[in-house]
């Protein structure tokens, strides 16, 4: 199955981060309706180098991680998701969509239904920190997210995934 992915280059807003070199990718139909059982998408996002895979919601508030890149699966329902902060772009993400989120991208649920849930990891190997746009957070967040390594392969489709497409020409 091949997704129709969309760039969005975030820029620093002052409060958050975000990635000026990385864009966050959204993956429009990244898995067919079967595929989205939350067991399949660990396991798939596991063959694929990532983990510490969790299964949720997205938070109802502005946050980002500075150490660490991470992928959003729908495995059920839909949202409303903003990224960037404040002023950031707003997409419709449902069953079967993905988001690769760079480090220091803000991310935040505006709406959803009750049945959203998503799957999320992280590479395997890097942590994660939670970090708000509260005064304090950088240039130590700064250093982090200029730190962090680029993946090794696409979460979803390997060595020749939009991941590496994308972020490889732009790095």
């Amino acid at each position: 199955m091949s997704p129709n992915v969309t760039k969005h280059l975030l820029k620093d807003g002052g409060t958050y981060p975000n990635n000026e070199k990385l864009p966050l990718l959204a993956y429009k139909g990244a898995l067919a309706s079967g595929d989205c059982d939350p067991a399949k998408i660990e396991h798939l996002l596991e063959n694929h180098s990532r983990g510490s895979s969790w299964r949720n919601s997205v938070y109802p508030y502005h946050h980002y991680h500075s150490t660490v890149h991470e992928v959003l699966v729908v495995c059920s329902g839909s949202a409303k998701v903003q990224f960037g902060g404040e002023d950031g772009v707003v997409l419709k993400i449902s069953l079967g969509d993905a988001v690769v989120i760079p480090a220091g991208a803000a991310h935040k649920k505006l709406e959803a239904n009750q049945d959203f849930r998503v799957v999320g990891a992280y590479p395997l190997g890097q942590s994660w920190d939670m970090n708000y746009g509260k005064p304090g957070e950088r240039p130590k967040a700064d250093e982090n997210i200029a730190a962090v390594p680029l993946p090794k392969a696409d979460p979803l489709y390997e060595e020749d995934g939009p991941l590496m497409q994308n972020w490889q020409a732009t790095s």
